[in-house]
């Protein structure tokens, strides 16, 4: 009960890449460089299985962003043709590469990383990947025509690196979809088509994570514009409610989300953010029990999975480190409350 997972990124070690910013540069590369990701790959997973995490992750740590992580390993995207694009309804403007013809993926991208991970906890263990909808959010499309369309092509070749990621032994395939929060009618006119397409055929478990996004300035400021209750999950829990994904997602630590929403999930496992990510504030444990408790008023002790809000990329690494020990300490306050 309580299995305790992450939902995203883990900070990069300051000898990989410049610490508490996203998109940092790699400090080394070739062989040094790999060498380096293994290194921080394995510090990050003895912090996780000491802090109690149950369902771990390698943090991202080969990646430099969730998203181009995946897609530069893809043909058809020219990374020289550079499109100005509003990101998350123009949430922010930065220059972007383009999709210029049909899209493939010509080998695998993740697997190697996947190997070297599976080898070296013998913990369940979870994988993320850009959604869909996400991606063409985050990419401009010269080729397609519709976002939709789009969609569904890459919702293709993420199905085919997910089937190849479960063979090596990840148990949860979880798909990063921010931009659900953010076009909830495309959400339930072609997202979720795009993520049962993605994860058609998959063995493993799967999951779906919606959050308000990284503390970056950017969305500090549009939470600040979303009033006194934050209600996007409303529009979209009831169609994932009628998903195939097993595991959704939602941000719970310091934010404005009604926790009554996630009854609306009701067959469903929750995946409860009891982590504010947008914070140097370390909770406590019984802070963290306490948003479990408020949890269970809404969603049975068996179906919640206690993880932290999003991604912890740009946080320094020992608050990191202290949120994951404050998530590990909270759950167990609560399992034995309920021994």
């Amino acid at each position: 009960m309580f299995k305790t997972t992450v939902a995203g990124s883990l900070p990069k070690p300051a000898w990989l890449a410049e610490p508490e910013k996203l998109w940092a540069s790699w400090r080394m590369e070739g062989e040094d460089l790999v060498r380096a990701k293994k290194d921080a790959v394995l510090t990050w997973l003895k912090v996780q299985e000491t802090a109690g995490i149950d369902i771990v992750s390698n943090g991202e740590q080969f990646r430099v962003h969730f998203v181009h992580g995946f897609l530069e390993q893809i043909d058809g995207i020219d990374w020289e043709k550079k499109t100005k694009m509003g990101i998350r309804d123009d949430r922010y403007v930065v220059d972007v590469p383009t999709v210029t013809g049909p899209i493939s993926r010509p080998r695998p991208v993740h697997s190697d990383e996947v190997s070297f991970t599976r080898a070296n906890t013998t913990q369940e263990l979870k994988f993320t990947l850009p959604g869909p909808m996400t991606i063409c959010d985050t990419i401009a499309d010269e080729h397609y025509g519709r976002r939709a369309d789009m969609a569904m092509a890459f919702a293709a070749i993420l199905n085919d690196e997910a089937k190849e990621l479960a063979a090596l032994g990840v148990d949860v395939i979880q798909f990063d979809e921010p931009a659900f929060n953010v076009f909830m009618e495309d959400v339930k006119e072609w997202g979720i088509d795009a993520l049962h397409r993605a994860i058609e055929g998959l063995p493993c478990k799967t999951a779906v994570h919606i959050c308000y996004g990284y503390g970056i300035e950017e969305n500090l400021r549009w939470k600040e514009t979303l009033g006194s209750e934050w209600r996007q999950y409303e529009e979209i829990f009831p169609a994932l409610n009628q998903s195939r994904i097993q595991q959704i997602s939602l941000e719970c630590a310091g934010s404005k989300v009604p926790m009554s929403l996630m009854a609306l999930l009701k067959d469903k496992e929750v995946m409860v953010g009891a982590i504010d990510v947008a914070t140097n504030v370390v909770e406590t444990p019984e802070q963290v029990a306490a948003t479990l408790r408020e949890a269970m008023n809404h969603v049975d002790a068996e179906r919640i999975f206690p993880c932290t809000n999003c991604g912890m990329a740009p946080l320094p690494r020992a608050v990191a480190e202290g949120k994951l020990a404050s998530l590990g300490a909270g759950v167990e306050i609560m399992r034995k409350e309920l021994s």
